[in-house]
């Protein structure tokens, strides 16, 4: 019963040595693969505050779905994930589609999806802290 459970217990330890050696074994990519990279916004802020309580939030928006006239706590920069969505603000009224961003600046305003289907933002909110 010894011989049994010491021979177990040399198998888990040769087991989690290598697992720690995968774990640790650096990663080589392929020479040929290029990781490509795109600024989709550059701007520089002045923060509400300091520090500022930073948001990620996913919204989804149905069919013609708008918004009612609103602001969110803090500015940031929006990512359109899907669809087609049409911004009114102060500046005036812009159409974004998907992979495209837009800076909110926290100013009333309203969103409408004016695609054919279903659309989905991603809104990074810097607000300041209470």
């Amino acid at each position: 019963m010894l011989q049994t459970f010491r021979s177990l217990l040399t198998s888990v330890s040769v087991l989690t040595a290598s697992l720690l050696v995968l774990a640790t074994s650096p990663v080589v990519a392929d020479d040929n693969i290029v990781l490509q990279r795109t600024t989709l916004l550059e701007k520089a802020v002045e923060l509400p505050s300091n520090p500022v309580n930073t948001k990620v939030i996913r919204v989804s928006f149905p069919p013609a779905f708008k918004t009612p006239l609103h602001t969110h706590e803090g500015p940031g920069p929006r990512y359109i994930i899907s669809g087609t969505l049409k911004v009114v603000d102060a500046s005036g009224e812009k159409t974004y589609g998907s992979g495209q961003v837009f800076w909110e600046t926290g100013e009333q305003m309203t969103i409408e999806n004016v695609g054919h289907g279903a659309a989905e933002i991603v809104i990074f909110e810097l607000d300041p802290i209470k």
